[in-house]
């Protein structure tokens, strides 16, 4: 049997199973023995759990963190909010991993029934929301801050005919796929977060985005960004974060830029991204790395705490996953872990879809409300 009948067979099985966007491909995680489901008081003892064998390709962890947990682990409270009672984080204990190339193939004959997209946040309410926080940037509460707007329909879906269709049109470094029984994750996330070999770490912040256009190639999008004072303001200030995020766990000195302000090319737009790499400290556990650096500065604002706290008192919705983190953690400490961005989460038989776009002084309200249309549009038409 070929490695697409067998995704095709697990698949059909009913058996819950992950995809991750590996360098070659894809990596197909399934026969979980264990299935643990996170919550506030059991998080610590998951991420401080020491493991004796260490050198399979399974000993490893692979899941999400959802947004809400990861603010408690670092003493952030949420206030009460509308919640779906979606689990705050879940993680599996694969015994099998099959290599996958990029060309996933699944055909299905079914079709799937949605209803129209609603938006949760008008254009209205985004720009008293905007305002709003225009007034806290003046006042010096926040330097940039990211307003949340989710995109919902009642559906019901095939999620690896989505992900399939996703990889074909919109194929991302940091794309995964969970189907479990009453829930699936539909995700082509661009932005790594953690990168953890040994005592080396790498964070990859993408700042910075611009619709694809006919005229707009990668160059031309390349010096869009740096003419663009806005863009590279907010580009220079999520790397400051990300770079203290790290050195916060890494040795002095250790800290440096290895890739800055280059562009990737997604279906709908280009992204402005660097790299920052690091050397660890001695005694740095996973979960002071994980406190440092989660929930991703880049999809927050700036500085993160204080705007973590401002976003929360104006969110009326549980954000779930987005802006949380997916990956795994290898039992020898080893671990990988994306921002969850650009998602569709379906759970109940309805889907939503997060998105936000970052407020600085200088932004305008009506673009920044149509940017977030634009990183929602790839995963709207996988619903057409």
């Amino acid at each position: 049997m070929n490695k697409q009948n067998q995704l095709a067979k697990i698949h059909h099985s009913g058996k819950p199973y992950i995809i991750y966007k590996s360098k070659k491909g894809f990596n197909l995680f399934t026969n979980f023995s264990k299935k643990i489901v996170l919550n506030n008081n059991n998080i610590k003892k998951f991420l401080e759990k020491k493991y004796k064998n260490k050198r399979k390709k399974t000993d490893l962890h692979i899941g999400f963190f959802g947004y809400e947990i990861l603010n408690n682990l670092i003493n952030i409270k949420i206030p009460k909010q509308k919640d779906i009672n979606f689990p705050k984080g879940i993680f599996y204990k694969p015994e099998k991993i099959i290599n996958l190339s990029n060309n996933l193939r699944y055909k299905t004959d079914k079709s799937f029934k949605n209803d129209s997209f609603k938006i949760n946040i008008n254009k209205n309410y985004y720009t008293k929301i905007f305002n709003k926080f225009k007034k806290k940037i003046k006042s010096g509460e926040t330097y940039q801050i990211k307003i949340c707007t989710k995109y919902k329909t009642k559906s019901k879906i095939n999620p690896l005919d989505f992900f399939t269709r996703l990889s074909k049109t919109n194929l991302a470094p940091e794309a995964f796929m969970i189907k479990d029984n009453n829930y699936s994750i539909i995700s082509c996330s661009p932005e790594n977060l953690i990168t953890k070999n040994g005592s080396v770490i790498s964070t990859k912040p993408i700042a910075g985005t611009v619709k694809k256009t006919k005229s707009l190639n990668k160059i031309k999008a390349l010096d869009y960004f740096k003419k663009n004072i806005k863009e590279t303001k907010e580009h220079n200030m999520i790397v400051d974060m990300e770079r203290n995020d790290l050195s916060r766990v890494c040795k002095v000195g250790s800290v440096k830029l290895s890739k800055q302000k280059i562009v990737e090319e997604y279906k709908d737009l280009f992204h402005y991204v660097s790299l920052i790499k690091g050397k660890l400290k001695k005694g740095v556990k996973n979960i002071d790395i994980i406190k440092a650096m989660m929930p991703g500065g880049s999809v927050i604002g700036c500085p993160k705490i204080n705007t973590l706290n401002l976003l929360n008192k104006q969110e009326k919705e549980n954000r779930n996953i987005y802006t949380g983190s997916f990956g795994y953690i290898k039992f020898n400490g080893d671990m990988r872990f994306n921002i969850i961005i650009r998602s569709i989460l379906n759970f109940k038989n309805f889907s939503e879809i997060s998105v936000a776009s970052g407020v600085v002084v200088d932004s305008n309200s009506s673009h920044e409300f149509n940017e977030n249309f634009i990183k929602a549009k790839a995963l709207i038409d996988l619903f057409k």
